[in-house]
């Protein structure tokens, strides 16, 4: 039972770090925090593992011309417009 008290405490830090929570979510899991220092160093953790991350991992910028090419893809021709004639 405390394996799943825990994975639902992570789940609710990623989902506020994510800003997904409610308002109402949020007060709530800020006043657990509050109330016990073994979950705000599971919030601490987990936001210094994601600056971590931010901080190590470099995206590579895609090349010009994937970009170009997924442009093309995604172009609509005047024919296949989805906007209908006048009546």
């Amino acid at each position: 039972m405390r394996d799943q008290n825990y994975l639902e405490l992570v789940k609710k830090v990623t989902m506020y770090l994510d800003n997904e929570l409610s308002e109402r979510e949020e007060r709530s899991l800020l006043r657990e925090i509050k109330d016990n220092p073994h979950y705000l160093r599971i919030l601490s953790q987990e936001k210094s593992f994601r600056e971590f991350i931010k901080g190590k991992i470099h995206r590579r910028k895609p090349s010009p011309a994937l970009i170009q090419s997924i442009k093309d893809k995604i172009k609509i021709s005047p024919s296949e417009s989805t906007v209908p004639p006048n009546l």
